[in-house]
């Protein structure tokens, strides 16, 4: 059975930081284009950052460049969202997703909040 696990989500202060987690089963993460979403309350599910499934190229959008960090480790077939100096628009719930969309976690509440 396929499945992607997101975990460390949160409430941190702005300017704080979370790692966020994703672990996969029935897949290896290295052969599929990875990708990290973020809905804030009441908006779309937008994309926030990719790594592709060759080189382990990374993409992000501009709100979030320079803040967040996309990783994977293969050895635990896990990809990360590093988040630091957050902003309350970060709010908002983080999907992990495989293959374009094709495959979902079932998201992890980041709250950043004085």
């Amino acid at each position: 059975q396929v499945q992607l696990v997101e975990s460390g989500g949160g409430l941190v202060q702005p300017g704080g930081s979370l790692r966020l987690s994703c672990t996969a089963s029935g897949i290896t993460v290295s052969n599929y284009v990875m990708s990290w979403y973020h809905q804030a309350p009441g908006k779309e599910r937008k994309l926030v950052a990719t790594m592709d499934n060759t080189v382990g190229d990374t993409r992000y959008v501009d709100s979030v460049k320079g803040r967040f960090t996309l990783s994977r480790d293969n050895a635990k077939n896990t990809v990360y969202l590093q988040m630091s100096r957050l902003k309350p628009e970060d709010t908002g719930v983080y999907y992990c997703s495989a293959n374009w969309g094709r495959i979902w976690g079932q998201g992890t509440q980041v709250t950043v909040s004085s």
